[in-house]
């Protein structure tokens, strides 16, 4: 999936299942050597509430920036901790980050161009040596009890959003925006 960011960057995003990881570290090495100064991120794609969720982190992160009120120093992390809604990079990490047993993973590239985009996701595909399948990406009622409980999300707080926007996952999808949203707010 490719999105463009208004005058930022390019955004994209895919997914990928039967993913196996032998060294988290290592794997990270060979991502920045084959990808340069490409800013890419990874999640577990079990705590990804869709393609919304992830564009947002991935504007909030950029905007961080240009206002001058990023927590981290790399664009990419900036992005996990919205993502997140953590302000600490290793909670961050710990809740939406792959580790070692991740099988489903997302993975956000920003990039200055649809051709960069499309390299780069071809780069980490042979890294990541697992089978793309964006459906990975989608928020289902599978993820739903994980996610409330990450951005903890109260029973009622989505019953009431439920009540405004009609479908349970689009309201839960809103919630976890607003959640990050109020990350900027906290000291």
């Amino acid at each position: 999936m490719n999105v463009r960011l208004g005058d930022f960057k390019h955004l994209a995003v895919a997914g990928f299942r039967d993913v196996e990881i032998r060294d988290v570290n290592e794997f990270f090495q060979a991502v920045k050597c084959k990808t340069g100064n490409v800013c890419v991120q990874f999640f577990d794609a079990s705590v990804v509430a869709g393609l919304e969720h992830l564009r947002f982190a991935a504007l909030n992160a950029l905007n961080a920036f240009k206002s001058k009120v990023n927590i981290s120093s790399s664009l990419a992390i900036e992005t996990l901790l919205y993502a997140s809604a953590q302000r600490q990079i290793k909670e961050a990490i710990r809740l939406i980050g792959i580790k070692q047993e991740t099988s489903r993973v997302v993975v956000l590239a920003l990039t200055e161009n649809l051709r960069q985009a499309s390299t780069t996701l071809d780069i980490l595909s042979n890294l990541l040596n697992g089978r793309r399948d964006d459906s990975v990406i989608d928020l289902t009622k599978g993820k739903m009890a994980g996610l409330k409980k990450l951005f903890g999300i109260s029973t009622v707080e989505l019953e009431a959003k439920t009540k405004r926007k009609g479908a349970q996952k689009q309201a839960l999808t809103d919630l976890v925006i607003e959640h990050m949203a109020l990350l900027v707010t906290q000291h």
